[in-house]
């Protein structure tokens, strides 16, 4: 074996701090974020709020750091042991060296299936429509009963019924006991509230349970469950977990409400809220009987003092009476004046109209001989004006033109020949003359000189 020596005195020199800085940013350069399944070992909580701990599996394990603000979204507490997923970016801590997970987010393991299950389970309901809101029953403003689907031994039951007492007592709950967790839980859940629909016997229903994990809240993310609060024949509330908590049962609901307790405010009327617009309306209703009466009776002191006693009425009416007689008779009188003084006026008027026979016989003879003269006069004039149209026509009457010798060439199409120029030599044409008529054909034509 030969060795050879390499001479690397030009080669550059780094410091640690640089290469773990390069290797750092290598590292993170070639991955992105990705989840990461195993383990959790080693857990501390610093002071700070930093949590720090190590995912291994069977062969291996890696470091891990989980800031406080992104640690404070998780819900649940991780323990040592526990299995779990987490969304991580993988890097280089300079300081030490050490390759480590940044972790973003942490799930527990199964989450992800869970997860996608509901996410295709979502898709499929909301393209059948069991989302749209114009399917949605409406909730009765104040239910007689209100029936409730959750355990019997559930927290949240306590607080609908704490809730219901307290808004207003006279309300009727009626409890549809189902577990609300656990193996075969969605399928009870279903054949409750199908039980309450069947029976009839609430006006809506509460379907319910207490803040929890996702596997814990599972059950009311089932198909059967949605099924059954579409096909229910009363409206649902849906009061399933906290505020941040989502299920496929809130959007197939016909209202959802955050928890359980908000679920049993929506239902159920305030009765103190009740009682206080009923005290604002009676108070209301009170001051406007009041004005009402204060009006009626002005109105009745106002037609007291127009009433006066029937002798002073029907006196006054005798007078008045007597009045109107007097304008009547005043006013026919002076009718029948103003008639007698037309009737005369008409009278030599008539007179004054009366024809002059002899004058108009007069007349009338002296017409007719105007018009006999001046139809006689007329009818000169018109003969005159007849015969000067004769003499026009004999004049312009082609038929004189032949008799005076001369003829009409035409062609044998009918055209009228009028220059040396229509015709050429050899053509055929047609002399009409005053009687008969003949054909000749043309030797040769002359053309005049302008």
């Amino acid at each position: 074996m030969r060795l050879m020596h390499v001479d690397d005195s030009n080669t550059a020199i780094i410091s640690v701090a640089d290469l773990n800085r390069r290797a750092r940013e290598f590292i993170e350069a070639g991955f992105p974020l990705l989840w990461v399944g195993g383990e959790i070992s080693n857990f501390t909580r610093a002071a700070s709020g930093h949590c720090y701990f190590s995912l291994k599996d069977a062969s291996a394990q890696v470091r891990c750091v989980f800031f406080r603000h992104k640690a404070a979204l998780v819900d649940w507490k991780p323990e040592n042991g526990m299995q779990v997923e987490v969304r991580a970016l993988p890097t280089l801590y300079e300081a030490r060296g050490d390759f480590q997970l940044t972790v973003e987010n942490m799930r527990r393991s199964g989450l992800g299936a869970l997860f996608e299950a509901f996410e295709r389970l979502k898709r499929k309901l909301e393209q059948e429509g069991l989302f749209d809101p114009a399917r949605r029953k409406p909730v009765p403003q104040f239910p007689r009963c209100v029936g409730v689907v959750t355990s019997p031994k559930a927290a949240a039951l306590r607080d609908v019924l704490t809730t219901l007492a307290r808004r207003m007592p006279g309300i009727r709950v009626v409890l549809y006991p189902t577990p609300v967790q656990g193996e075969g839980a969605g399928e009870k859940i279903a054949q409750a509230i199908r039980i309450a629909s069947a029976r009839a016997e609430a006006d809506v229903l509460i379907v319910c349970r207490g803040g929890g994990s996702m596997e814990d809240l599972w059950a009311f993310n089932e198909e059967v469950v949605a099924r059954a609060i579409v096909d229910c024949a009363m409206p649902v509330v849906s009061g399933v977990g906290h505020e941040t908590d989502f299920t496929i049962a809130d959007f197939v609901a016909d209202a959802r409400a955050p928890t359980p307790t908000a679920a049993a405010e929506l239902v159920s009327p305030n009765r103190v809220e009740l009682l206080a617009r009923l005290g604002v309306l009676g108070a209301r209703l009170v001051r406007d009987i009041d004005r009402a009466l204060g009006t009626r009776m002005q109105h009745l002191d106002y037609l007291g003092k127009r009433m006066v006693h029937p002798g002073e009425r029907i006196g006054a009416e005798l007078r008045h009476m007597g009045h109107l007689a007097n304008r009547l008779r005043s006013a026919t009188n002076h009718a029948l004046d103003a008639v007698k003084w037309n009737l005369s006026g008409l009278a030599q008027r008539l007179r004054d109209g009366l024809p002059d026979i002899a004058a108009h016989s007069a007349s009338q003879r002296d017409l007719r001989l105007r018009l006999q003269r001046g139809q006689a006069r007329l009818l000169e004039q018109h003969e005159a004006r007849l015969g000067r149209m004769q003499a026009n026509l004999d004049h312009l009457n082609p038929q004189a033109v032949l008799e005076r010798g001369y003829s009409i060439v035409a062609k044998p199409g009918g055209q009228i020949v009028r220059s040396s120029q229509q015709v050429a030599a050899g053509e055929v044409l047609r002399l009409t003359f005053a009687r008969g008529a003949a054909q000749t054909k043309v030797e040769h034509t002359e053309t005049p000189e302008e």
